[in-house]
Order: structure tokens, then sequence, then C-alpha cells
């Protein structure tokens, strides 16, 4: 009996602590409506990107505002202009955990579907020329050449160019954009143009996990009168919180697991590794298929393959590993870090060393 009881009162303990840990943490996402005042977007068929921005991210931010652990930030609420560099100063200075920037594209064919992108430095063509598009906008923010430090947004090699601020984000961004897509296309039935890795400004200057998503062609007779309804934009703001709401919940997961295991652990392993690249696509981890590289490692991850070098316990060997990758022409190669397999970030591996 004195067991029974004894077994009861650390049940209930183990319950209210559990409560005090999902009860504690409020998550923050920032919604960001694209363009906005003297900056309307693109203008396909006469629709103007930044009114149709601005009513789907209200949408987002009205679903997710229901939830009670989670605090919905606008970087814009009217037709006003705003910086780029100020949408993500709206974000770093939240501590946002994920930043959310709508949109709506423009082509000068008949194109159509709903596509999804994260910071990247490489990318095809096509996704260069959506970037360009998108970063044009810093050519109407006052003193735009101080702020950039040079940036010319219509430039190959300056979008290519850019330095990854957010790198050990990169695979929460890609998670957070892939439940998005899966609802565009399963749930909507939008012509899938898939999760794809570029240089957009507004990204780059956040620190969080973050995505930019394009709705649809506002050039596309059929899509841009969709996505112009009340039916279309209730429907893509849905699809949009919802994932939103899936990611957070995934959040709440991690976030009670990791304080379990900090109790439980006594000794501590850390691995450091440099990120050649994310891809959907496979490869066998041969020196050939990655200019030399000897002993890579891949791992999959959702839909995505990552693939590592020179893993190490020592910090100050990963470095020389990340030198030897950025000479061998991966420039967007950086360095992850992981404790007893549970990827963390570098700068807290590197404390607990």
């Amino acid at each position: 009996m004195k067991n029974l009881f004894f077994l009861i009162f650390i049940f209930s303990i183990f319950l209210s602590s559990s409560a005090h840990v999902f009860g504690q943490r409020n998550y923050t996402i920032v919604i960001d409506a694209g363009h906005g005042g003297k900056d309307p977007g693109n203008l396909g068929n006469g629709y103007k990107e930044k009114d149709i921005a601005l009513k789907v991210a209200l949408i987002v931010g009205k679903n997710l505002a229901k939830i009670k652990d989670i605090k919905v930030i606008y970087t814009r609420k009217t037709n006003t202009f705003i910086d780029l560099w100020k949408r993500g100063d709206i974000a770093n200075t939240a501590k946002a955990d994920l930043f959310v920037s709508i949109h709506c594209d423009s082509h000068t064919s008949n194109a159509y579907g709903a596509g999804t992108f994260v910071l990247g430095l490489r990318g095809n063509k096509k996704n260069l020329e959506i970037a360009k598009r998108e970063n044009a906008v810093i050519l109407l923010e006052d003193n735009y050449k101080d702020k950039y430090k040079g940036f010319d947004p219509n430039s190959a090699e300056s979008v290519i160019g850019l330095s990854l601020l957010q790198e050990e984000n990169l695979d929460k961004s890609l998670e957070i954009a892939s439940l998005i897509q899966a609802n565009f296309t399963k749930k909507l039935k939008r012509l899938d143009r898939k999760v794809k890795q570029d240089n957009f400004q507004v990204l780059r200057e956040t620190i969080m996990p973050s995505v930019l998503v394009e709705l649809g062609f506002l050039t596309n007779k059929y899509e841009g009168r969709y996505l112009n309804s009340k039916k279309g934009q209730l429907q893509m703001g849905t699809a949009v919180a919802d994932a939103v709401k899936s990611y957070v919940n995934h959040l709440k997961l991690n976030t009670v697991v990791n304080i379990v295991e900090e109790k439980d652990e006594v000794k501590t392993d850390i691995e450091f590794k440099v990120q050649i690249s994310s891809s959907r696509n496979y490869l066998p981890t041969k020196a050939y298929n990655f200019k030399g590289l000897d002993n890579v490692t891949r791992v999959k991850i959702g839909n995505f393959y990552k693939y590592y070098y020179g893993v190490s316990n020592k910090y100050s060997k990963v470095l020389e590993s990340l030198k030897l990758t950025k000479q061998k022409g991966y420039k967007s190669a950086f360095i992850t870090a992981f404790k007893n397999g549970e990827k963390i970030s570098v700068k807290e591996a590197r404390k607990m060393q």
C-alpha cells in the first residue's frame, strides 16, 4: 500500500511538472504580407499582389491567434510600405520562432502553381529571377546602398554571393516549407512547384526559421482570379495556418524531449559536422560525387537528404574541414552541431565544451 501511495505521489508530480513545461512556452509567429504602400508588387491581370498578400496574411494570423500558446505579430496590417530590413528586424526583436512571408508570383508565360522558398545560396536560373524580382523592392527604400552594403538586387553575382545568416535554421525552415507545400498540393490540389532554396533578402534579414510563400501566379488568368477571390484567399490562408500549427506542435514535442534528456544525461557527446548540401536527390557518398571529398555521410530527414563532411568533436578541426569544403567550391557549406545525435546550435555546443 505504501508503494502504491508513493507511485501516485510521483505520478502527480510528473503531471504537474509536465503541465508546467507545456504551459510556460509560448511561440511567436511573425506573418509578413509582402510589398505594400508605394510598392504594389506584381500587377498580373490587374490584380495587386500587395492587397492579396495582406488579405491572406490576416487570415493566417486570425487562425493562429485562436491557439492560446501562439502569439501572432504582423509586419504590416494595412497598406503601408515596410523596408525589407525592417520586416526582419520586427521578427528578430520579437525573438520569433518562425517568420512567414507571403507573396504572389508572376511570369511572362501562362505558368501557374504554388511554391515555397527557404534561404539558400544557389538556385537555377528560374529561381534566381524570382529572387531578383522580390528583392527589387530594395531600390524603393531610403539609403538602400548603406543598409545593404552595396547589394544590387538586379545582379546575379550579388544574389548568389549573399552570406547565409540563418543556416543553422535551415532544417526547420525546410520542415515548415514542406508542411505548407503539402497542404497546398494535397488538400487544395494546387500544382506543386516544390520547396526550393534561393536568395530572398527578406529571409536573409531574419535569424529564425523562415519561409517565403508564393501563393500562385497573378499573371495566370484562372489562378489570378482564384487568388483574388475570398474563397481562394481563405483556402490558401487556412492551408498556411494549418501547416504552422503542425509545425508548432512538433516544436512542443521537441521541447519536452529536450528537457527530459537534460535531466537524465550525465555525459554529453558533442559532434561537429560540415553540411555540404541539402537535397531531395539521393547520391552515393562516393568522392567523385563530392569533388574529391572522402568520408561524406548522408542522413535522410523527411523528404530531404543531408550530406555531411568532416565529423569531429573538436571545433577547431571542423573549421579546417569547412575551409576545405569551401575551397572545393561548396560556398554555402556551414558547420552544424549534434548532442547525442540530436541537432543543436553550434553556439550551444561550444558552450557545453
